[in-house]
């Protein structure tokens, strides 16, 4: 078209068609009043969205999977905007042009439904209309809230994660939302997504070679859709936008985009959300929530119930002087992918042989009123984790393991949780290795549940009195603590709670508070001793 041959009013419109075919973003911004009330706020982060929906549409990208914080205009974008947007196209593709089917899904089937109202809502706006009505017309006697259909074979169509969808596809299939964020607690509602999204969704694109998949959330757990598909997929872009910026997690995606921050707890849209802001929904949210809805990382800054930074590293070269020595056994003998791991974890107990000595001696018989118990404080005994491995094994296997590890590692006593599989393993090494040195234990765990077990040792961490030292197996064992209760694997968990329970329980791991006060008690002054009755 040549635009010297408009008149002016053709002219700009023109413009603004190509304009806003060529860019998403602008597109987004001029037909925003067709979808939301608020005014349109300007941010990179939009788009960043836009830009990488472009590639998709382009076929640069297809598989795009994108983490975004709530309120950060994903849904108006995404499952709005974008449909219109990709029957605006000039360029036929499979998914470029009116004659794209578009499959919109959602965690509820109200939400997939809103969206797909708006989405026609604004195809039928004077302001779309007059730019791309000429293109393609919406087909009156198949237009229903949920499914609508244009007369060049486009269709919208959506469902949820509880609906069927037997016999529908779409060339560009869009996630938005895969779970509420009230769901995050509830494994069998995370359980079911993932197996929707396995046995369903994944096989719903009409041409696997051309099509493209979008899913969008906010992390909810270290299990959710996303952190499913990045485990067992590959190929997928992601763009994924904490509210502050973290240094250590930058990426570049496979477009070349970078997030713009530079600062350590730089704001995605200060325009939008201010530190205030901010503040107030972190504190509103606590930490577990924050860090996935705002940070996209399903497990606090530092960790959760046992905070990461709690633990003490240990880089000397050689472990201390142990006084005694536990290894601590979660069972599920039984290789079989889906079960639970078994595991171990080996445990020492020592006291620092670094720490500040006493002002003065203690000498025999003599009052000394000079020392300071609280010069003992850091003599407490401390516990270094010594070793750790988890595997699934047959029964015969995990008994050889374990009784091998407890051998290595000089284990003094080996504490099984008291439960069926439990008892098997332990009458197993009684029978076979009654005679190596270490006892066997069963441990009842009572009526405490996992997360009230950790609770209770909680304390010890926060105190400084749990060491591990720089390996690869040390840092599996902080990483799944760190990550409890939403963790993807919990049986090194239950051994950490299981050993150091055993250890308070048993008086051989006292809080500095209490050693300083034992030892404040015994250096107390009692007087002389009584004389005896008979002059001995």
């Amino acid at each position: 078209m040549n635009l010297a041959d408009l008149n002016p009013f053709e002219t700009l419109r023109e413009i603004e068609r190509v304009e806003c075919e060529t860019s998403l973003y602008e597109f987004v911004q001029k037909a925003w009043k067709y979808v939301d009330p608020s005014p349109f706020t300007h941010g990179w982060p939009l788009e960043a969205m836009c830009e990488h929906l472009e590639a998709v549409v382009d076929g640069d990208i297809r598989k795009l999977l994108i983490n975004i914080p709530p309120r950060c205009g994903k849904s108006s974008i995404v499952s709005v905007c974008f449909p219109a947007w990709v029957w605006t196209q000039r360029e036929i593709s499979a998914v470029s042009g009116p004659q794209v089917p578009l499959l919109h899904a959602s965690y509820a089937m109200s939400l997939a439904m809103r969206d797909s109202v708006k989405t026609r809502r604004l195809i039928e706006s004077p302001w779309y209309q007059k730019l791309w009505g000429s293109r393609f017309q919406l087909v009156g006697d198949q237009n229903t809230k949920g499914r609508f259909q244009n007369d060049k074979r486009g269709e919208r169509l959506i469902t949820a994660v509880d609906a069927r969808v037997t016999g529908e596809g779409g060339n560009i299939i869009v996630v938005d939302d895969p779970n509420a964020a009230n769901e995050a607690l509830s494994e069998a509602l995370i359980e079911t997504t993932k197996e929707w999204w396995d046995g369903t969704m994944s096989t719903r694109l009409n041409d696997a070679r051309t099509g493209a998949y979008i899913v969008i959330q906010q992390r909810l757990g270290e299990e959710d859709l996303t952190g499913h598909i990045l485990d067992t997929d590959e190929g997928w872009t992601h763009l994924m936008l904490p509210m502050e910026f973290e240094p250590e997690r930058s990426f570049a995606t496979s477009i070349g985009w970078e997030d713009p921050r530079t600062e350590a707890g730089e704001l995605l849209w200060p325009e939008r959300f201010a530190e205030e802001q901010v503040e107030v929904l972190k504190k509103r949210l606590g930490p577990w929530k924050a860090a996935g809805q705002l940070q996209q990382r399903p497990e606090p800054k530092g960790g959760g119930i046992i905070k990461r930074d709690w633990w003490q590293l240990h880089d000397a070269p050689h472990f201390p002087q142990f006084d005694y020595v536990i290894a601590s056994l979660d069972t599920a003998f039984t290789t079989k992918q889906e079960n639970d791991f078994s595991a171990l974890t080996v445990w020492g107990i020592f006291t620092s042989d670094t720490v500040a000595q006493p002002s003065k001696q203690v000498i025999r018989g003599e009052r000394l009123t000079s020392v300071d118990p609280r010069d003992y404080g850091n003599q407490a005994p401390k516990v270094m984790l010594m070793n750790a491995w988890q595997e699934r094994l047959e029964l015969h296997d995990l008994v050889l393991r374990v009784q091998k590890t407890c051998k290595e590692m000089k284990v003094d006593r080996l504490l099984i949780e008291d439960k069926a599989a439990g008892h098997s393993v332990a009458q197993e090494l009684r029978r076979l290795f009654g005679y190596d040195g270490f006892a066997v234990q069963l441990v009842n765990p009572g009526m405490l549940d996992k997360v009230a077990r950790v609770y209770a040792v909680q304390h010890l961490f926060a105190e400084g009195m749990v060491f591990a030292p720089d390996r690869q197996w040390a840092e599996m064992v902080i990483g799944q603590t760190s990550t409890f209760p939403r963790g993807k694997h919990d049986d090194l968990v239950d051994t950490v709670s299981q050993a150091l329970t055993h250890l308070r329980q048993a008086s051989m791991l006292t809080r500095s508070s209490e050693h300083i006060a034992e030892v404040g008690e015994s250096l107390r002054h009692r007087g002389a001793p009584p004389a005896s009755l008979y002059g001995i």
